[in-house]
């Protein structure tokens, strides 16, 4: 016997209000009812659709089957991940964590009867978690680590699409868990021997420019204004550049295949102006590098960096957000792409910026680095981009790309994004000198034009490079004078608050937030 929903309502009304019941009991016995009801159903459910089968449990809450301690996981058998989370607060970052293990492996919400016992085997596991209070009282957010038995993964065949799917999966739209973001991994050996990594890498950069010796960071130059340029016009922007200086060049992120800038006639005309430039005395050191755009379908990457090579590049520009990695991997590890690759990221702050879901650019970027990138942009500390997360987030992201991983080569970091002479010790100081430093506006928005801002660009690494105080050294250095007094303290402001008060955070309250421990 099941109540009918029209009868339970008015025996409600009747009994709370009709029959003079004061309101506040009205409350009782509608929970009361309710509960009844509730009960009487499931049991009466229960009761007839008995369970026919026996299988081994894969059910999400399985602790016992998704979790284990950090003694026995075997690195070289696991890709290990590290996720930031906060949960519903009625669910603890440890369930949390046996949920995502268990969605990313064999789990499911309910038991099935089609599990065998070979599901308990390949099953991922939830193995250190640690909460983002401190004091422990709240249990709803903090840091996860599972680790995914590579045998789960087709990384042969698939490679770094088959890792995405198994990582972030479906588990980042789970309802218990509003909030994730993936901050850290590790590959083990097996799985890093599949990859080549950059061709190149920070060394292979160094001796095209010629700076293996001085150590100093690059100077790099973009087209400026993004659009709207011809291939004359932007052959006569990196002509100038050279005579100030720079050492190498590229496309801006929107600037490729232009009606007024034909790509392959752009290509031929700004090499014929760089090797001009070279031939006038420009850049002794080494080669002057442009890298024209590749970002295009993965399908025609290859055709079209052969074409560029073919008409003089000697360098790569890809969105690795746009093209995502399996076409870089196609050009990296493509015998006839014997040049630098230079990694854009326009558009990577739709899955980075938020401090709470998402992707942690630290993850892009190494595998970037591991997919074949040789360089890669990662922010500044002083400019147009990012917020005060940045001096957490940087740090880390350079260490992702620089520091030793069996064979894969370190890879260069940029930064970009309203970098001006006088704002360039900050980046320095923060990333350490093998970096690029990419500059735009500053260069050819100098009240002297393209040349002297080139110029003073280089002034200003010179005197980071010698110890000397940037406002000192432009005192015999007019191309420095003129861009400090032209730009002021445009991003070259000496506090991280000042520059975005709209935050309303100081870097502290960042730091915790984004620390993948």
């Amino acid at each position: 016997m099941v109540f009918h929903r029209s009868f339970l309502r008015g025996v409600i009304y009747h009994v709370a209000i009709l029959g003079g019941i004061p309101k506040i009991f009205g409350s009782i016995y509608i929970s009361t009812i309710k509960d009844l009801r509730r009960r009487f159903c499931m049991t009466t459910t229960e009761t007839t659709f008995e369970r026919r089968w026996s299988a081994p449990s894969v059910e999400h809450d399985r602790a016992d089957i998704f979790s284990t301690t950090p003694d026995k996981v075997d690195v070289d058998k696991n890709i290990l991940a590290t996720f930031f989370i906060t949960c519903d607060p009625r669910v603890t970052i440890d369930q949390a964590g046996v949920i995502i293990a268990a969605e990313q492996s064999v789990g499911t919400f309910t038991d099935v009867s089609t599990a065998t016992e070979l599901s308990a085997k390949t099953a991922a596991k939830l193995y250190s978690w640690k909460y983002e209070d401190p004091s422990g009282a709240m249990k709803h957010s903090g840091w996860v680590k599972v680790a995914f038995p590579t045998y789960l993964l087709d990384m042969d065949n698939r490679g770094i699409p088959d890792l995405f799917t198994f990582v972030t999966g479906n588990w980042m739209g789970f309802t218990p868990i509003p909030n994730c973001k993936w901050v850290d991994f590790t590959l083990p050996k097996d799985v890093l021997k599949l990859f080549k990594g950059p061709k190149f890498g920070v060394e292979g950069l160094r001796e095209i420019v010629g700076t293996k010796k001085s150590r100093r960071p690059h100077v790099g130059i973009t087209i400026k204004p993004k659009m709207g340029v011809t291939d004359i016009g932007a052959a006569q922007q990196f002509y100038d550049a050279a005579l100030g200086g720079v050492d190498t060049f590229k496309d801006d992120e929107t600037y490729f295949n232009q009606w007024c800038s034909p790509l392959l006639d752009r290509v031929a005309k700004v090499y014929e102006a760089l090797d001009k430039a070279k031939s006038e005395g420009a850049h002794p050191e080494g080669d002057c590098m442009y890298a024209p755009q590749v970002t295009v379908d993965s399908e025609r990457s290859l055709e079209v960096a052969d074409k560029m090579i073919a008409h003089g590049a000697r360098g790569l520009m890809l969105n690795i957000m746009a093209t995502w990695y399996p076409a870089l991997r196609a050009l990296a590890e493509d015998p006839s792409i014997n040049v630098p690759i230079h990694l854009h990221r326009a558009s990577h702050a739709a899955l980075t910026r938020h401090p709470r879901h998402g992707i942690s650019f630290k993850v892009i970027a190494a595998l970037g680095r591991v997919a074949g990138g040789d360089m890669i942009h990662v922010g500044t500390a002083r400019g147009k981009l990012g917020d005060a997360i940045k001096f957490v987030e940087i740090p880390e992201t350079m260490d992702a790309i620089q520091n030793p991983l069996d064979h894969i080569k370190p890879m260069m970091g940029v930064s970009s994004g309203g970098l001006t002479p006088q704002n360039y010790h900050y980046s320095l100081d923060l990333m350490g000198l093998d970096i690029q430093l990419q500059n735009g506006g500053s260069v050819h928005g100098h009240p002297w034009g393209t040349k002297a801002g080139a110029t003073a660009a280089r002034q200003a690494v010179d005197a980071y490079m010698k110890k000397i105080p940037i406002e000192e050294y432009a005192k015999d250095h007019p191309e420095l004078n003129a861009s400090i007094q032209f730009f002021g303290q445009k991003y070259a402001v000496a506090s991280a608050m000042a520059a975005v008060p709209e935050l309303g955070k100081k870097e502290s309250d960042y730091r915790k937030m984004f620390r993948s421990e």
